[in-house]
């Protein structure tokens, strides 16, 4: 017994001495790339916190026995937590993520950082939503610098400092989209519901995404995925006046504490005839759907995540557009005679466009300590276009164009970061397939082709201190057209049987096939700086080199097309397009009321090949009365500047205004180039109550100056009148008077999650004209427009 009681004294002594011993715990935190300690994080371990001092370094002193969870914290880090047992001393080294967000990706939201001198732009979550029936040509509009190329009221595509199509790169998603966007009347195919925020950087210094970027490139990028178990989404219903329609979206995630995730969503939309003021604009409706899904997994360390989207777009082309003899034709453009006005309809009849658009995603990334992140993506891409003409008989229900084009495109991507430096680069592939389906018993105007493309890029940063960065970027880039066309045997003789003897194939009774194999290799350039003098005070500058492979268009078009209600003629002799540009951006804050921001973005652009289409004759055709576009090669210089003023002068009350001009100049030609943006003024000033009801109210005006720089280009035209032949001259040049328009919105929560916003477009009724709408000459630009939105949060 004296042995079993002495046993028992010893052991609760030895729980007596553990539990009322203390230990130390020390350690370091330190960046997961570089290894760089980080001063000022906060550690704490259980109830007790600590913060490093400059070496990294933090300390507890007298921590009890027993078990805790330790959490370190940094800004601009994820957090990092472990539980700890301190059963002794205790020794740990702390890794957090110090750079994510500054340096892999270019775009600023948020809590985002960056250290880049990228020249970029922001439409947010709120932006998107408010005007969310809008096509992405027109949303984008409400960025200084950017406006819209239109064919007809429904089809816009993005303009940026004066170039847009190829010239232009649009990112959705991390895709880069191929999508026939050669074409004036080619659409983004994207729905900008599926988006938390665009980005719309200016200039050639995004290397990363691709080289033909030469005008700016636009980032599409979903909403971030919680890093936590919850079910999100929302729904949206919206009533259009302008069209008797409306819209109806829908988007839903589900993601986990484990950070895999699934997220699905689509949208409807269904538009009658549309309004301009006192008339309604006959075969002008449209009908758009869209559905996307995704699923992945991202933690820090690695993940991948697969999607697809797709959207289905119908658009009916103005029938006005589209003459059948050359004195209607005069009489339109000339003269303003209305065709094909009133007599609302939701159907949808030729002339009209089929078009839709699949994205197949698959993409990975892995980080390791010391070597940096590894990015993989693949992705798939189908484009079918179908565009009908007015024709008779059996030839009625079959397009005059239906084109296929398939797109696969590969990148591997590798990141490095330190203490003041970091470098990516990457490698990519592609190859298109465009196929135009014979069955339409047309003339093909794009023909059958293999592009085949690889790229290599380099860019590199470096932070010389707290006030100056710097950036240098290179790329190469290699294309190859392969392609098969039939050329009219006089036309190949007169033009091109002395120049590429060796594309010839065989000649059919006067048709010559030939097989065009065109080989291009594009080096491009950037360097860039980011300074700031002062803390109110950020200058942005940007050089760069660009060169840019001709699109199939200004290649090879040859025909009409009948949706741009022009006949388009290419060249085979077009060169690649280089570009020389600069641009600065001046960004400075004041103290005036409640606080001002300035950002001025003066640039220029040069070009010893730009490649340029002007109308260059009239054709009358079985098929109706068109002007003819031709491509050309030029010494061309664009420059400009942009400015944007923000002032708040209540806590809830701001005024934002924005100016952008521009001027074109065709050195080769000593003459203005042709549709350049007219000088613009946007003024806006919003009331907003964040607390309880997030209402706001919103006015905006916006004013466009007649363009006054702008090439003669008018054609002549035959046709009889009054028994006699007539040679009347077509004015295709003079622009559109000046105009202003005023809209407004107001919004509020109905409910807990339930949102309201209405919002009115052109309120008075403006009739006006916009020289960079390509059927300006048949029709105006749209009347009042009420849309009323209910959105749902769940």
């Amino acid at each position: 017994m004296k042995l079993i009681y002495s046993l028992l004294l010893i052991l609760c002594g030895l729980v007596i001495t553990n539990a009322q011993k203390t230990f130390t715990v020390q350690g370091t935190v330190q960046d997961f790339h570089d290894k760089t300690m980080l001063e000022n994080a906060m550690v704490s371990l259980g109830d007790f916190t600590a913060k490093t001092d400059k070496s990294g370094k933090f300390s507890f002193n007298k921590i009890p026995y027993g078990n805790y969870t330790l959490i370190a914290k940094h800004p601009d880090c994820n957090d990092y937590t472990e539980n700890v047992g301190v059963t002794q001393d205790v020794h740990l080294a702390i890794t957090l993520e110090h750079h994510i967000g500054e340096i892999e990706t270019v775009t600023v939201h948020g809590s985002h950082k960056t250290k880049g001198s990228v020249i970029m732009q922001t439409l947010n979550r709120a932006d998107i939503e408010r005007n969310s029936t809008e096509n992405l040509g027109n949303l984008l509009t409400q960025i200084s610098g950017v406006t819209a190329l239109k064919t007809g009221n429904n089809i816009s595509k993005p303009v940026i400092h004066g170039l847009y199509g190829s010239r232009i790169s649009i990112l959705n998603n991390g895709v880069k989209m191929a999508e026939q966007e050669w074409g004036v009347e080619h659409a983004p195919n994207v729905d900008v519901n599926d988006f938390e925020h665009i980005d719309v950087i200016k200039g050639a210094s995004a290397l990363k995404y691709g080289n033909e970027g030469v005008g700016g490139v636009v980032v599409l990028e979903p909403a971030t995925i919680p890093k936590k178990d919850t079910l999100m989404g929302k729904v949206k219903i919206s009533g259009i006046s302008n069209g008797r329609g409306g819209e109806i979206s829908a988007n839903i995630l589900k993601s986990w504490e484990n950070q895999w995730f699934v997220k699905t969503g689509g949208s409807y939309k269904k538009l009658g005839d549309l309004y301009i003021p006192h008339h309604t604009l006959q075969n002008t409706g449209a009908e758009v759907n869209s559905f996307n899904f995704s699923f992945g997994n991202h933690s820090f360390m690695q993940g991948f995540d697969v999607s697809y989207s797709g959207i289905n777009q119908e658009f009916g082309i103005f029938k006005g557009a589209h003459l059948g003899s050359p004195a209607d034709f005069y009489k339109a453009i000339n003269l303003g005679q209305p065709y094909f006005l009133d007599d609302f309809s939701y159907d949808i009849t030729n002339p009209k466009q089929e078009v839709s658009h699949h994205i197949a995603k698959l993409s990975a990334y892995k980080r390791f300590a010391d070597f940096g992140k590894i990015s993989f993506q693949y992705s798939f891409q189908l484009n079918s276009r179908k565009e009908f003409d007015i024709r008779r008989g059996e030839l009625t229900d079959l397009p005059s164009m239906d084109l296929r084009l398939i797109t696969h495109s590969a990148s591997l991507i590798h990141l490095i970061e330190r203490t003041n430096w970091s470098l990516e680069s990457g490698i990519s592939g592609g190859f298109q397939d465009n196929y135009p389906n014979p069955a339409t018993k047309a003339r093909r105007l794009i023909p059958d082709y293999y592009r085949y493309d690889a790229g290599a890029f380099s860019v590199f940063k470096y932070q010389f201190n707290s006030k100056l960065n710097a950036e240098a970027g290179v790329r190469y880039d290699f294309s190859r057209y392969d392609a098969y066309k039939y050329y009219d045997e006089s036309e190949w003789n007169s033009r091109y049987a002395n120049i590429f003897p060796e594309f010839f194939v065989q000649k059919n009774d006067s048709r010559v096939l030939t097989r065009p194999i065109l080989d291009y290799h594009n080096f491009s350039a950037n360097l860039g700086l980011d300074y700031k003098p002062l803390n109110n005070l950020e200058l942005k500058f940007n050089l760069s080199r660009a060169d840019r492979t001709p699109n199939p268009a200004e290649l090879f078009a040859d025909g009409l097309h009948h949706s741009a209600a022009i006949m388009e003629e290419g060249d085979l002799n077009i060169k690649k397009e280089t570009f020389y540009h600069a641009n600065l951006s001046l960004i400075s804050n004041f103290s005036v009321l409640k606080g001002l921001r300035l950002e001025v973005n003066p640039y220029v652009m040069l070009s010893d090949n730009f490649i340029n289409q002007i109308p260059t004759g009239v054709v009358s055709t079985n098929r109706g009365v068109f002007p003819i576009w031709s491509y050309q090669q030029i010494k061309a210089r664009i420059y400009g500047i942009d400015a944007d003023l923000e002032l708040n002068i209540l806590d809830n009350l701001k005024w934002n205004t924005s100016f952008s001009t521009l001027r074109g100049d065709d050195l080769s030609n000593k003459e203005d180039l042709i549709l350049m943006m007219p000088t613009n003024l946007r003024n806006a000033i919003e009331f907003k109550l964040n607390a309880p009801k997030n209402f706001y109210i919103r006015l905006e005006n916006e004013n466009v100056f007649k363009q006054n720089r702008f090439p003669i280009r008018n054609q002549n035209v035959d046709f009889i009148e009054d028994s006699q032949l007539m040679t009347k001259e077509v004015d295709l040049s003079s622009t559109p008077a000046a105009f202003t328009l005023f809209n407004a919105s107001v919004g509020a929560d109905v409910f807990k999650n339930l949102n309201l916003n209405v919002r009115i477009n052109n309120i008075f009724n403006t009739e006006y004209r916009e020289y960079l709408n390509r059927l300006r000459y048949f029709m105006p630009e749209n009347g009042r427009n009420f849309i009323v939105t209910l959105k749902y949060n769940f």
